[in-house]
């Protein structure tokens, strides 16, 4: 609000995020880096900003790897045990019963399980490491590493019994903690970082709206080509969206770690 010149907004909401007793500072007023003061209320600034020539760079490092994260990290996540049990061929045309579907569903659901946690020990690297390797980085290595998790999970196709199961499973715990460490923790980080104070908000909500578009993708077609064109080929591609994610974070690459965003704003 006071970066769009919203200043007695500003004041109002700086007073009451401050309130306190005794009450300290007991006058709050708001002013520019210069010292001078700033009042009445400006007119904001549109969507339009975020694909001008200053901001297209930081729109581009916001949505479109956070996009291309999405379509792997909610294709795998929902449809884990799916995949699980087709990769493994643990699907209806071996089950003999209502009771071995059952079975292999519960089969598929505990692997999936076990290959959750550790999107949890992703996370847990990703906030020791964000601040010292760097987000950019972080986010083309989770790239990388996701593209290297699913590529042998695809070697599963290529082998039978207890191979093509550790392969998948160990493809798949490698892609959840590449994800976490890169990509599904930094896209956050970078949308709320690379835009201009004005426009700061309106970045980052747009960078998650356009991410979800991807989520929404993967949710309604991953079923429907896991169908059509199989497990090993939905593997594939999501490799090269994976891969794609890495090329263009290094590309459009704005690293803000370690540096004052005000800092950030005036280069």
């Amino acid at each position: 609000m006071f970066a769009r010149g919203e200043a007695q907004r500003a004041e109002a909401a700086v007073k009451r995020l401050l309130v306190r007793t005794p009450q300290y500072p007991t006058d709050i007023k708001l002013i520019t880096r210069d010292g001078a003061s700033v009042s009445g209320h400006g007119g904001g600034t549109s969507y339009a900003a975020l694909f001008n020539k200053t901001n297209l760079r930081a729109t581009i490092l916001a949505s479109v790897p956070w996009f291309l994260q999405d379509l792997g990290t909610y294709g795998i996540g929902i449809f884990t045990p799916t995949i699980l049990a087709a990769a493994v061929g643990a699907n209806a045309d071996h089950a003999r019963s209502v009771a071995d579907i059952i079975a292999n569903d519960i089969t598929a659901a505990k692997g999936a399980a076990l290959i959750t946690t550790l999107l949890i020990v992703g996370i847990i690297f990703a906030v020791l490491l964000a601040d010292v390797v760097g987000r950019i980085r972080l986010q083309v290595l989770g790239f990388i590493g996701c593209a290297a998790g699913l590529l042998l999970a695809s070697f599963s196709s290529m082998v039978s019994g207890g191979a093509s199961t550790l392969l998948i499973f160990a493809g798949f715990m490698l892609f959840n903690f590449m994800t976490n460490l890169g990509p599904n923790a930094q896209t956050y980080l970078l949308a709320g970082e690379v835009f201009p104070t004005a426009i700061r908000g309106k970045g980052a909500g747009f960078a998650a709206a356009f991410a979800k578009v991807g989520a929404v993708l993967t949710a309604f077609l991953f079923p429907i080509l896991l169908t059509s064109i199989g497990t090993t080929a939905l593997l594939y591609g999501l490799i090269v969206t994976s891969i794609l994610g890495a090329i263009v974070t290094w590309l459009f690459k704005i690293e803000t770690t370690g540096i004052n965003l005000d800092e950030l704003e005036q280069q």
